[in-house]
């Protein structure tokens, strides 16, 4: 059974830089990709990075130029390195992983289209 693990949330001021880890167990090399989503508190969950290995990286509008999505294949992790946060950054985060094949630019912000979720850490951006 795969598990996702999310870790590294926090409270920080505007402009200031937070590193989001997604530890996975149980993986396979044959999973080809995971996402970052995002709910702050009223709103939908929305997609904000999408990583399938081989592929270039996708991201939301709102964060491009400022979040990185990385892999570390030796940890089984998956960084979201998030540069410049704004007060609108504040939600929590989770990580998805998608076992069958890798998802278009449209796509990949379907939460559905994902099989195994963490439970989420908390990101708090404050002016």
């Amino acid at each position: 059974q795969v598990q996702l693990v999310e870790s590294g949330g926090g409270s920080v001021r505007t402009g200031g830089s937070l590193t989001l880890f997604c530890a996975v167990s149980g993986y396979t090399s044959s999973t080809p990709s995971i996402a970052w989503f995002r709910q702050a508190p009223g709103k939908e969950r929305e997609g904000v990075a999408y990583l399938c290995l081989g592929y270039n990286p996708y991201y939301a509008d709102s964060v491009k130029g400022r979040f990185t999505i990385s892999p570390d294949n030796t940890k089984n992790t998956v960084y979201l390195q998030m540069n410049s946060l704004k007060p609108e950054d504040t939600a929590m985060y989770f990580c998805a992983q998608r076992r069958e094949l890798c998802l278009g630019p449209q796509a990949w912000r379907t939460e559905f289209n994902y099989n195994y979720w963490g439970q989420g850490t908390q990101v708090t951006v404050s002016s």
